[in-house]
């Protein structure tokens, strides 16, 4: 096998591989945990809390009265445009593995051709697996009368953001940072 087709069969395999873990980064369950304090009373915070997130589409689902715990529940949809993306580079990348078997075992024809069809099915795995339910949780750890109250959020890491984000300045919400600090 001549040294140019090692490597581009080399190439190949490790653009696969890629896409493979790609899929699987897209998809993959962000859930974090944050604590935010405010100086504001528990009432106000836990209502502004729960009407700003009714106003994104989440649904109240219960809670424990006991622990102090309220449930949001959302739907997350994926990303079409990415689907779109990751159907057409399977797509190339499916043809690219084809002409290179083709290249080196001649026999088969131009059945590794149909790698091709690899596009569709990644558009497809992707949008399956990134469509899904995801919840917010809500604990109140301490309610102090004239310090304020500290709340534990649970969710996916881009919601804790945007609460961070656009409740900062009307609730008084303060966390440690973290999340805004982290590259990732």
């Amino acid at each position: 096998m001549p040294a140019g087709f090692q490597s581009t069969l080399l190439l190949t395999v490790l653009l696969a591989i890629g896409l493979v873990f790609f899929l699987r980064a897209a998809s993959k369950d962000r859930t974090t945990v944050v604590d935010v304090h405010s100086p504001r009373p528990a009432l106000e915070v836990l209502s502004g809390l729960s009407d700003w997130l009714e106003q994104r589409g989440w649904s109240r689902d219960g809670g424990d009265a006991d622990r102090q715990v309220l449930r949001f529940r959302g739907s997350v949809a994926a990303s079409q445009p990415l689907a779109v993306l990751l159907s057409v580079l399977a797509a190339i990348g499916g043809t690219c593995f084809g002409l290179v078997l083709r290249q080196l075992a001649p026999q088969l024809s131009w059945w590794p051709l149909l790698l091709i069809l690899l596009g569709p099915a990644a558009g497809s795995v992707y949008s399956r697996r990134a469509a899904r339910t995801e919840a917010l949780e809500l604990q109140l750890l301490q309610e102090h009368n004239e310090a304020g109250i500290t709340v534990r959020l649970r969710a996916h890491r881009d919601e804790l953001i945007a609460i961070e984000l656009e409740l900062a300045d009307s609730l008084q919400l303060s966390s440690d940072g973290s999340l805004l600090s982290s590259p990732i």
